[in-house]
């Protein structure tokens, strides 16, 4: 099946910047942008229906972050509102990666910028499967 990711719309998320995300002076803590991510990923992959717990329980897999490179670009704040994309690079049968950017509504400012590469495992085992035909589908679409 031919990659279409360069021509996929990005999915997004909105997230607000809360007290519990910032340091003492009210910017975003770096590690907190990983946050953000992640629920925009959990975010995509319900959106295409599937929810990450159910293919644990029904499939027996769950998805690992094997890679990620970040930039931080500038800074977000408290009560920001953000927007989160997520958009598909490459599918292989066992895994896949994605471009992420966090940017910030108001000012349409880029904040953040994200390359994940997500493997597919065997929830009991941790060692790579592949991922079933029907998510795969999904996640190429």
């Amino acid at each position: 099946m031919p990659e279409r990711s360069a021509r996929q719309r990005p999915f997004t998320w909105n997230a607000r910047v809360y007290w519990e995300d910032t340091d003492g002076g009210g910017v975003v803590y770096h590690a907190n942008y990983l946050r953000f991510l992640e629920r925009a990923r959990t975010e995509w992959l319900r959106a295409k229906g599937f929810d990450q717990y159910a293919l644990m329980r029904s499939k027996g897999l769950v998805f690992a972050i094997y890679a990620m490179k970040l930039e931080f670009l500038k800074p977000a704040r408290l009560d920001d509102l953000l927007e989160i994309d997520v958009r598909l690079l490459n599918c292989r049968r066992a895994s896949f990666a994605v471009a992420q950017r966090i940017t910030d509504v108001r000012g349409g400012a880029e904040l953040c910028r994200a390359e994940v590469e997500v493997a597919c495992l065997d929830a009991g085992a941790f060692r790579p499967i592949p991922i079933p035909d029907e998510l795969l589908a999904e996640i190429r679409s």
